[in-house]
């Protein structure tokens, strides 16, 4: 499904959770972060996701007429890679700055998902990035259930966008 950059307004897309509208949607939103701010296009996995490879977590929260947390999980050479393509430096040299890096790619992820439903954009927050580092940790979600993900490869390693909502 190719849909252009600027079309943000999707028929039938609301506040009330729609798994199958919106799957589709947070895959495209995530495709378009990283083909405009990265200048990288994501794959389709081709191997089922490790989470011990996936050792840093970004977490953006949307309150109003969406209420739940964003997260991107990737490695920690995916956050190096995704920093060097912002920052225009090897990945070798970059140091902290992956998780700042990739706490940005959350929000604007977050961000170009909630400007492309329907109603939503001005009536919705996003909280600053947070980063968890490790991959042995458990969360523990009031969203009901209502959660979407999207799996992608970055550069060859896995990567998982999730967004769990709340009602």
């Amino acid at each position: 499904m190719t849909m252009s950059f600027s079309e943000n307004a999707h028929p039938g897309a609301g506040t009330a959770f729609d798994r199958g509208t919106w799957t589709p949607i947070l895959g495209l939103a995530t495709r378009e972060v990283f083909e405009i701010m990265l200048g990288t296009s994501l794959q389709d996995p081709s191997a089922a996701k490790d989470e011990r490879r996936m050792e840093f977590t970004a977490l953006v929260g949307l309150a109003g007429s969406l209420c739940g947390v964003l997260s991107i999980r990737c490695s920690n050479a995916s956050a190096r890679i995704m920093a060097s393509k912002m920052l225009g430096m090897p990945p070798d040299q970059v140091d902290n700055d992956c998780l700042d890096a990739l706490g940005e790619i959350a929000n604007m992820i977050a961000g170009n998902f909630k400007g492309k439903l329907s109603g939503v954009g001005n009536h919705c927050m996003l909280s600053v990035p947070t980063i968890i580092v490790g991959s042995d940790y458990h969360t523990h979600s009031v969203a009901d259930g209502n959660s979407i993900e999207a799996n992608f490869e970055f550069e060859q390693l896995p990567m998982c966008v999730t967004l769990e909502m709340h009602e």
